[in-house]
C-alpha cells in the first residue's frame, strides 16, 4: 500500500463509522484496508481454540486468535505470523522449519504491528508450571521460595535482563515496518491475589508470587513500548474477574485443567475476543489522535 498511513487510517475509520447505514458495502469497498501483521508467542496464538489455523499446523495457530477478532473489527488484512512456544529470537529467525522468522511478515507497507513476546525467553512459563502444588500446605514445596533465594527474585531479575532484546526486536521493526503503528499487548490477569486452592493447584503465595512476576513482565513491556513509540495494551485489567478462578462461563484465561477448548494458563476463546476487542480500540483510538 502507497497510501499515507494516516489517509490510511482515517479512511478505515470512516470505513468503521458507515458500517451502521446502509451505504456501508459501498464505503468498505472504496476504502483500501489496513495491513496489519501480528507477531508474537501463544499468548497470540491461542492454541487449541477453534478453529484452528491449518496453514501451519507446528505453531498451534487459532482463527479466533486476538489478531484476527482485532483484523475483522478494523476490516484489516491480516498476516498472523504469531505460533506458540517463540521467543524474541524467532522474529529473525526460523522456529520450524518451513516457518518464516517471524519478521519476514513485515514490509513498508505494512499499517499495524501487533505483538506479545517474553513469557518463553525469561522463564516465566517454565516458573508458573513450576508452581502447581496438588496437596496442601505443607507438602511439596513453594515456588515463590525457590524463585527468590538470598533476597534474589530469579524469575524477576530474568525479565529485567530480557528487556534490553525486547527494545531491539521493536527497533528491528521499526525498521521493517517504518509506517507502522506498533501496539505491545501485555500478558495480563492470570490469577487474583491470593489463588483460589484447590480449584486451581496453586498455594496462595505462590498465585500472588507467579501473577506479580507476570505483572513484572508486562510493566516491562509497557516501559519499553513507550520508550520507542510504540502503544501498550493493558489486558490485566479487561481480565479482572475472569482469571483462572473465576467460574468456567467467565474465565478469559483457562486453568490447569481446562474447562474450555484451550491451552492451559492461556486464553480461551473469551479471552481472545476481549483482547482483540481492546486491541482493536487502541488502533482507533491512535487513528482518532492522529
Amino acid at each position: 500500500m502507497n497510501l499515507s498511513l494516516r489517509t490510511t487510517l482515517a479512511a478505515a475509520v470512516a470505513a468503521t463509522a458507515m458500517a451502521t447505514t446502509l451505504a456501508a458495502p459501498a464505503a468498505a469497498e472504496s476504502a483500501e484496508p489496513l495491513d496489519y501483521v501480528a507477531l508474537g508467542d501463544s499468548f497470540a496464538a491461542a492454541p487449541l481454540v477453534l478453529p484452528v489455523d491449518t496453514s501451519n499446523l507446528l505453531c498451534l495457530r487459532s482463527l479466533a486468535d486476538y489478531p484476527h477478532v482485532a483484523a475483522k473489527a478494523l476490516g484489516a488484512r491480516l498476516t498472523d505470523a504469531s505460533c506458540s512456544g517463540a521467543t524474541a529470537e524467532h522474529l529473525t529467525t526460523s522456529q520450524y522449519l518451513g516457518t518464516k522468522p517471524q519478521l519476514k511478515a513485515l514490509s513498508e507497507d505494512t499499517d499495524v504491528v501487533s505483538i506479545t513476546i517474553g513469557g518463553n525467553d525469561t522463564g516465566l512459563v517454565t516458573a508458573a508450571l513450576g508452581c502447581l502444588n496438588v496437596l496442601p500446605k505443607p507438602l511439596g514445596s513453594s515456588c515463590a521460595a525457590r524463585n527468590t533465594k538470598d533476597g534474589v527474585d530469579s524469575v524477576k531479575a530474568g525479565i529485567d535482563a530480557w528487556a534490553p532484546k525486547f527494545a531491539t526486536a521493536l527497533n528491528q521493526i521499526k525498521q521493517r515496518a517504518p509506517h507502522a503503528k506498533v501496539f505491545v499487548i501485555g500478558y495480563g490477569n492470570y490469577i487474583r491475589p491470593g489463588g483460589c486452592f484447590p480449584t486451581q493447584p496453586i498455594w496462595d503465595v505462590d498465585a500472588t508470587y507467579i501473577q506479580g512476576a507476570t505483572d513484572h513482565l508486562s510493566a516491562a513491556l509497557r516501559t519499553t513500548a513507550r520508550q520507542h513509540g510504540a502503544t501498550f495494551v493493558d489486558t490485566y485489567s479487561l481480565g479482572i474477574g475472569h482469571d483462572v478462578c473465576a467460574a468456567p462461563a467467565d474465565r478469559y484465561i483457562e486453568g490447569i485443567i481446562p474447562a474450555h477448548i484451550a491451552t492451559p494458563l492461556h486464553p480461551n476463546a473469551k479471552g481472545s475476543e476481549a483482547i482483540g476487542s481492546a486491541l482493536a480500540s487502541s488502533v482507533l483510538s491512535a487513528i482518532r489522535t492522529g
